[in-house]
C-alpha cells in the first residue's frame, strides 16, 4: 500500500516545503487549496514534484466538501495515511483588536479552526475504518502564536490557541488505535504569507528576536514533519514541537 499524504495549502510556502520532504521521503502527495488548477502557484509546484504529486482544489470554508475531496484522493492515489493540516489564513486587517469586526474574526476562525477540525475528523473516521499497513498519523501546522500574544491579530492568535487543542483532543481520541497526532508551531517563516512584514522583522532579527539569529524556511517544518509522519516518534503522540529558532523559549 502506497504511503499518501494530504497537504492543505501543500502548493506554496510552509505547505510546499513539507511536501517537498514528504516526496523525497517516498510519500505521494496530494496537494489541496482553494487556488484554480490553472494557478501559477499550483502548476510550477506540480511540475516542481513531479508525477508523485496531485492537486485537487478544495476550499476549507467548505465543511460539507470534505467527503468529496477524500473520495477524489482515494480514487487517484489510495487512501490518505497521513494528513497535514497545514492550510491558514493571517488576520484580513492587522491593526486594534478592538476594531476587529465579526465578518473578519469569523472568516480567520472558519478556515484555521472550523476547516481543520472538520477534515481531520472524516481523515480519522476514514483511517479507523480502513487500517493500513503504513503508520497512520495527523499534524496540524499551528504557530508560535498559539502561545505568543500578537495584539494586532488577535483573531489569528486565538485560532491556532485553538488548533492546539484541537490537536490534543484528536491525539487522546486517536492514541488507542495508533494513530499518532502531532502539532507544528512554527515561528518567523519566509513565505509569501510573511512578505508584506520581511523588514520588519528581518530588523528585530538581527536584533535578537530569534536565537537562530536568521528567518525560517519551509524547508525546515519539512525536516520534522517526515521522521513524526514515519513513525519514528510514535510514542510522543500529543507533542507540540516548535519550529522556530529558540523564538518561543522565553528569556531575561
Amino acid at each position: 500500500m502506497t504511503q499518501v499524504a494530504l497537504v492543505t495549502g501543500g502548493q506554496r510556502g510552509i505547505g510546499l516545503g513539507i511536501a517537498r520532504a514528504l516526496i523525497k521521503a517516498g510519500f505521494h502527495v496530494a496537494m489541496a487549496a482553494r487556488s484554480a488548477p490553472d494557478d501559477p502557484s499550483v502548476t510550477e509546484a506540480l511540475a516542481e514534484l513531479g508525477p508523485m504529486a496531485r492537486y485537487f482544489r478544495h476550499d476549507m470554508q467548505e465543511v460539507a466538501a470534505v467527503p468529496s475531496l477524500l473520495d477524489a484522493v482515494e480514487a487517484d492515489l489510495g487512501p490518505v495515511t497521513t494528513l497535514i493540516s497545514n492550510a491558514g489564513v493571517p488576520a484580513r486587517v492587522r491593526g486594534d483588536m478592538l476594531d476587529i469586526t465579526p465578518e473578519n474574526f469569523d472568516f480567520v476562525l472558519d478556515v484555521n479552526l472550523r476547516g481543520a477540525f472538520f477534515l481531520a475528523q472524516e481523515v480519522a473516521r476514514r483511517m479507523l475504518a480502513q487500517p493500513s499497513d503504513h503508520y497512520q498519523s495527523i499534524h496540524f501546522v499551528t504557530s508560535v502564536s498559539a502561545t505568543m500574544v500578537s495584539v494586532e491579530r488577535a483573531e489569528y492568535c486565538i485560532s491556532k490557541a485553538a488548533a492546539a487543542m484541537m490537536a490534543q483532543t484528536f491525539a487522546v481520541r486517536l492514541a488507542p488505535h495508533g494513530i499518532g497526532v502531532f502539532e507544528l508551531r512554527p515561528g518567523i517563516i519566509e513565505t509569501g504569507m510573511t512578505a508584506g512584514v520581511k523588514d520588519k522583522y528581518t530588523a528585530r532579527i538581527e536584533g535578537g528576536l530569534v536565537p537562530a539569529a536568521r528567518w525560517g524556511q519551509p524547508a525546515d517544518i519539512g525536516s520534522v514533519i517526515v521522521p513524526l509522519a514515519t513513525g519514528r516518534a510514535v510514542f510522543a503522540t500529543g507533542a507540540a514541537i516548535p519550529v522556530d529558532g529558540g523564538l518561543s523559549i522565553p528569556r531575561l
